[in-house]
C-alpha cells in the first residue's frame, strides 16, 4: 500500500470517528432537550392552573384556600424562572442540530469528497476543519446528561440514526 493510499484510509477512518462523535452527541442533545422540554410544562401548567385556581377562591371569598394556591403557583413559577427549562431544551436541540450539520458534512467528505481526488493533502486540510468544529461544538454546547447520553446509545445501537440506504449496502 502507498503512502498516499494510506493516508487516504487515515483520513477516512478519523472521518467516520467525526461521524460516530457527532451522532452520538445529537442524539443526546435531543434527548436532553426533550426531558427539558418536559420539566417545562410539567412545572408550567400546574403553576397556570394554579394561579387561575389563587384567582377563583379569590372571587368565591376563600382567602386561605387562595393563599395556599398562590403560595404554590409561586414555587413553580420560581422553578421554571430558576431552572429555565425551555432555555435548556432550546440550547441542546440547537446543538444536536449543530452536531448533526457536522455528521452530515462528515459523512459528504467521506462519501463524495474523498472520491474526487486522490490528493491526500487536499483532503487533510477539509479533515483539519470538520475536526475544529467538533472540537468547537464540544466546547459550546451544554453537558449532556449520563441518562440522555446512555439513551441515545442504545437507540443507536438498536438503528434509530441509520439511513434506510445504508441499512441496504451489501
Amino acid at each position: 500500500m502507498t503512502d498516499n493510499a494510506k493516508m487516504i484510509q487515515a483520513l477516512t477512518r478519523e472521518a467516520e470517528r467525526i461521524e460516530e462523535d457527532s451522532i452520538h452527541s445529537a442524539k443526546g442533545h435531543f434527548n436532553a432537550g426533550d426531558t427539558w422540554r418536559r420539566r417545562h410544562y410539567w412545572i408550567g401548567i400546574p403553576a397556570t392552573v394554579l394561579g387561575a385556581g389563587t384567582g377563583a377562591a379569590i372571587v368565591k371569598g376563600c382567602p386561605e384556600l387562595a393563599g395556599l394556591l398562590s403560595l404554590a403557583a409561586t414555587i413553580l413559577t420560581a422553578l421554571v424562572t430558576f431552572l429555565k427549562p425551555s432555555e435548556r431544551a432550546s440550547a441542546h436541540k440547537t446543538a444536536g442540530d449543530q452536531y448533526l450539520a457536522l455528521r452530515n458534512d462528515a459523512r459528504f467528505f467521506r462519501e463524495i469528497q474523498m472520491l474526487e481526488s486522490e490528493e491526500s493533502c487536499n483532503h487533510s486540510e477539509e479533515l483539519k476543519s470538520l475536526a475544529q468544529r467538533r472540537n468547537e461544538l464540544n466546547q459550546g454546547s451544554p453537558e449532556i446528561p449520563r441518562r440522555a447520553f446512555v439513551k441515545a446509545r442504545q437507540g443507536i445501537d438498536e438503528g434509530e440514526t441509520q439511513y434506510r440506504t445504508d441499512k441496504e449496502k451489501p
